[in-house]
């Protein structure tokens, strides 16, 4: 089993003041009511075209973390990914648009989840009076960068910015070279923006987990315990739940998934483990992180990112007078399986739980006492 140090613990937690904007993260970064708007890289370092981006967690996770944050009215322009781009409303009023053009729009509010499909332009503006923040989750360790759309290209070079073919922002500016044709992306041509696929409202929508839509279902064998009962709410594909009532309204692949966690004052979930690496993007709410092996101990605010190791057994408290809330990001499209302490099995079991043959939680008056192979 792995020792988790106090330094280690600590290495791994990105508190709110940690996180580092970038104001020159994209090609429009120059373009007025797009000139203001600030990127980060929380973990990996996400589709950024500049060398200055400072990232907090380079470590490797199978997915990146980031947040853009953008003062009233400023957009982020249409551009295009090719892995998965989830949106996480933290504050603020946005407008998402997608299409060609940005034509089609929807409207976004805190707690709300948009996951938008690859291949498509797409962009965003603050359309709230206040600073706004988006978290972002996108699939991949290498994203492949972005492309914009072709007038912001075109715009870019105005001010003498450009793309460079392995996605460096190109500033003459502050004398930088401008790359020849065949080391910088070029606008895409107007048939292949005809040719990208028409994504429906109703298509958009179903990708689209509003904060009053999330199915809250205590999810763990722990639930029975007296200080058990956390709670889930998945959102994107096969998580870490327990329950198999639980079905996520957003199942195409990602290549991680994603659950809302809430644990009220006094709820603990744990100890347990996962094979895979688990990140907690806190919403709301206070948390302590306690390490099984090692004794540490980390406290989590709302607005911290965290990255638990794979293969530890770690507990979460709320640790505040208000029910804690964060988004559990998990490497890749398959089911990840919680191992519990057998302390925390035999007590689920004293009071009438246990798991089936496929890993959920059931009454144990009802499951066989034995097993056949083959």
């Amino acid at each position: 089993m792995t020792t988790i140090t106090q330094d280690i613990a600590d290495a791994r937690h990105i508190k709110r003041d940690d996180y580092v904007s970038c104001t020159v993260a994209f090609i429009d970064c120059k373009k007025p009511g797009s000139d203001t708007k600030e990127n980060y890289s929380i973990i990996g370092p996400g589709v950024t075209s500049s060398d200055d981006q400072v990232i907090n967690l380079p470590e490797a996770h199978g997915f990146n973390i980031g947040a853009a944050a953008m003062p009233h009215g400023i957009t982020n322009n249409l551009h295009i990914h090719f892995t998965a781009e989830v949106f996480i409303v933290q504050a603020g009023e946005w407008t998402f648009r997608w299409g060609s053009n940005g034509e089609n729009e929807i409207k976004g509010t805190k707690g709300d989840i948009v996951s938008v499909p690859t291949w498509i332009f797409r962009g965003f503006t603050n359309a709230g009076p206040d600073d706004g923040w988006l978290f972002t989750i996108l699939g991949g360790d290498n994203t492949g960068g972005v492309i914009f759309h072709p007038e912001i290209i075109r715009e870019a070079a105005d001010y003498g910015l450009y793309i460079s073919s392995d996605n460096r922002l190109i500033d003459t500016s502050r004398g930088d070279a401008v790359p020849p044709e065949s080391g910088r992306i070029p606008p895409m041509p107007d048939e292949d923006v005809a040719a990208l696929r028409d994504v429906s409202r109703d298509e958009m929508m179903s990708r689209i987990v509003a904060a009053d839509a999330r199915d809250f279902r205590p999810a763990f064998i722990d639930q029975a315990l007296p200080t058990g009962g956390a709670q889930i709410a998945p959102v994107i594909g096969h998580g870490m739940t327990q329950n198999r009532n639980h079905a996520a309204p957003i199942t195409n692949p990602h290549g991680f998934s994603a659950e809302w966690l809430r644990i009220e004052p006094g709820q603990s979930v744990g100890p347990f483990l996962l094979d895979e690496k688990m990140v907690l993007m806190m919403h709301e709410g206070q948390a302590r992180l306690d390490y099984v092996e090692g004794d540490a101990s980390v406290i989590l605010n709302a607005w911290d990112t965290y990255s638990v190791p794979a293969s530890v057994f770690r507990t979460l408290t709320a640790t505040g007078d208000t029910p804690v809330e964060a988004l559990v990001v998990l490497s890749g499209d398959h089911r990840k399986r919680p191992v519990f302490t057998p302390e925390t099995l035999n007590g689920a079991t004293d009071a009438g739980l246990g798991l089936d043959a496929g890993g959920f939680v059931a009454k144990v008056s009802l499951l066989p006492s034995y097993g056949r192979a083959g």
